[in-house]
C-alpha cells in the first residue's frame, strides 16, 4: 500500500490543487494547500497502519482501540502554530477511512495525554494523545474529506467567534450545567469591574 503522504500528492497533482510539500520539515506542517480554499491551509498527514495492542497501551480498552488513534503532543502543537487554518487528516489503512480533525476538534475534544518512555543514550519521554476517531469527520474518499474541508473553511470565523455555548458535540464527553444564571445586572458589574 502506498504511503499516505504519497496519496495524497497524487491526489493534490491529479486535481490540478496547488500545494507545498513539507513532509520532510521538523517546524512546518506536511503539507500547505494553496488556491483551494480562502488563504493557505495547513495539514498533517498521520495514518493508522495496525491494530494498537491493548496490553501495552492499557488505557485503550479492546471494544474502543478500533476508533483509537495515537498522535504527538508535538504534531499537535504544530497544529495550533498554523492555526486557524490547519488540523490533521488520517487514514484508517484498517478500514479504508479518512478522518479530518480541524484545530478546533483536536484542542477542545476529549483526549488522553501520556508520556511514552523512549531510551537511546538516556532516558526521556515523547508526548502521545490517545484520540477517537468519532470526533474527527469522516469519509470514504479523499474528495469527499476535501469537500468537508472547504465547508469547514466557509464558516471558520463564526466557529471561532460566534458560538457562546461550548463549540462541538464529541465522543466520550458530557457537558453539564454550573454556576448561577447570568442576568443583564451581572454584565452591567463585569463592565464596571473591567473597564
Amino acid at each position: 500500500m502506498v504511503s499516505f503522504e504519497q496519496e495524497l500528492k497524487k491526489y493534490f497533482s491529479d486535481n490540478k490543487i496547488t500545494f507545498e510539500d513539507n513532509s520532510s520539515s521538523l517546524n512546518k506542517m506536511d503539507f500547505t494547500i494553496k488556491g483551494l480554499f480562502a488563504k493557505d491551509f495547513h495539514i498533517d498527514a498521520k495514518e493508522k497502519r495496525q491494530k494498537i495492542n491493548t496490553k501495552n497501551w492499557p488505557l485503550i480498552s479492546d471494544k474502543d482501540e478500533p476508533f483509537t488513534f495515537i498522535i504527538d503532543d508535538l504534531a499537535a502543537r504544530k497544529a495550533l502554530a498554523y492555526a486557524p487554518r490547519s488540523g490533521m487528516i488520517v487514514r484508517d489503512n484498517l478500514t479504508g477511512s479518512y478522518y479530518w480533525f480541524s484545530i478546533l476538534d483536536l484542542f477542545l475534544m476529549p483526549k488522553i495525554r501520556v508520556n511514552r518512555k523512549i531510551r537511546n543514550n538516556i532516558l526521556t519521554y515523547k508526548g502521545k494523545w490517545l484520540i477517537d476517531f468519532r470526533n474527527g469527520t469522516k469519509t470514504d474518499t479523499l474528495t469527499d474529506l476535501m469537500k468537508k474541508i472547504k465547508d469547514e473553511d466557509r464558516e471558520l470565523l463564526l466557529k471561532f467567534t460566534q458560538n457562546l455555548e461550548c463549540y462541538g458535540t464529541y465522543y466520550g464527553e458530557k457537558i453539564v450545567l454550573q454556576g448561577e444564571t447570568r442576568n443583564p445586572e451581572h454584565w452591567n458589574i463585569d463592565i464596571k469591574g473591567t473597564r
